[in-house]
């Protein structure tokens, strides 16, 4: 149990620090986005503003010659965001301007700001930005900007092969550091897990620690009852009060052996003795057992195992698991309905499995009869003469067998357990 909550809390731990990490990543990249491409939006806007041209600008990105200022847009503010611009501006910005009536008839072109495109390449922007139409858009090694003029449209195609270089490169980066940073944070997860959850098992050794010594506290006085019973049915013969007292004690030493059970299988060094044996063998003849014990109890028990199976386990802990599901299957059983009990094999092990009727079954807490002390009967009674934990003994083998165990009801009446063991 402790190994799985701790690989519980080790994948619980990394998911959520995985998912803050790519969080965080795809946040830097698209702020950083979003930084280039308003970047960008305010040099195509200078541009257009100026008619296609870049104007000269001081050191706080104001226009230089006196008497000018940028084009006023809404509200009297400029047009543009000259916050992005300085005196470098108008030497560090490649761009080429295309003029065309509505027609689309190419009237005028600006060339002189970028050496990669000629006069014979206009024809091919052209097209773009006509079909384009107004706003923003980008090509191959451009974002361009389509404006309506008196006389028709003007594009602006600005270089933006730089910046685009520089969003890869952070998204590289960003990527790279995201994965370096999230596997080292998840190594000192692994390493720090089991401090981590400490107190957890601090107490689950307490709760064991206490289920270990009051089942041997209890099982001196349990002994003293039931010798001593016996000793007073010698003297004064039959009397149903001793026989009642002496089923009692029967039950209370059965409990105590099953906490025992259920307390060993926990722990982290599993009790179990692994050999190879004919779990065939083993398994028919434990449920054959059981053959009076269900005609008794007016069921049929139909058994079906597949002979010579063989099996790398505990033959004991296997048989107890035979035992347990048949058990309850008898128990549980609608009265005069027929018990299936099957063994296979399959992919990567062995399959066990127990069906009987059962009318009455509560669909959504099929996974509760493995809990410790839970009876579907709400009043608890004892009728069966059960205790609750049988089913989580069962689980507890299987999963010390690498397996698991489930129960299934398809139809609402049919319950099946199937215990899958590798």
């Amino acid at each position: 149990m402790i190994k799985k909550l701790q690989k519980k809390f080790i994948l619980i731990s990394a998911v959520a620090v995985v998912s803050v990490m790519v969080l965080l990543c795809i946040i830097v990249n698209a702020a950083n986005f979003i930084s280039v491409n308003s970047k960008l939006n305010a040099t195509l806007e200078m541009i257009t503003s100026n008619e296609g041209m870049i104007p000269d600008f001081d050191k706080r990105g104001m226009p230089a010659r006196s008497g000018e200022t940028p084009p006023e847009g809404d509200f009297g503010m400029p047009a543009f965001d000259n916050r992005h611009f300085n005196a470098e501006t108008p030497f560090s910005t490649r761009f080429f301007v295309l003029c065309y009536d509505e027609s689309g008839e190419l009237t005028r072109s600006n060339l002189d700001k970028i050496a990669a495109v000629t006069q014979s390449d206009t024809a091919e922007y052209l097209d773009i930005a006509v079909k384009h139409g107004e706003g923003y858009g980008f090509t191959s090694g451009y974002k361009y900007s389509v404006v309506r003029q008196d006389t028709g449209y003007m594009a602006v195609f600005l270089d933006d092969s730089q910046e685009i270089s520089s969003i890869f490169s952070v998204l590289i980066l960003s990527i790279a550091a995201t994965v370096i940073c999230s596997a080292l944070i998840c190594v000192l997860i692994v390493l720090f897990s089991k401090r981590a959850i400490k107190p957890v098992i601090e107490s689950n050794r307490k709760q064991k620690q206490f289920i270990t010594d009051a089942s041997h506290e209890l099982k001196t006085p349990i002994t003293v009852i039931s010798t001593s019973l016996g000793v007073l049915e010698m003297e004064v013969g039959k009397q149903k009060w001793i026989d009642k007292a002496k089923a009692q004690t029967e039950k209370l030493t059965e409990l105590v052996n099953s906490l025992v059970t259920l307390s060993k299988m926990d722990e982290e060094d599993s009790p179990l003795s692994v050999r190879d044996f004919n779990v065939s063998d083993a398994v028919r003849e434990t449920a054959e057992s059981f053959s009076d014990f269900a005609e008794q109890s007016g069921h049929a028990l139909q058994i079906s195992v597949a002979p010579a199976l063989r099996y790398s386990g505990d033959e004991y802990s296997i048989r107890q698991l035979t035992s347990i599901l048949l058990d309850n299957a008898i128990k549980y059983a609608d009265e005069g309905t027929p018990i299936k009990f099957s063994l296979e094999k399959d992919r990567k092990g062995i399959v066990i499995t127990s069906e009987n009727e059962s009318e009455g079954i509560d669909v959504s807490e099929l996974d509760k009869l493995f809990d410790r002390f839970y009876r579907a009967d709400k009043s608890r009674n004892s009728q069966t003469g059960g205790f609750g934990i049988g089913l989580s003994i069962a689980r507890s083998i299987a999963e010390a067998h690498r397996g698991s165990i489930e129960a299934l009801c398809d139809n609402g009446h049919t319950v099946r357990f199937i215990a899958k063991l590798r």
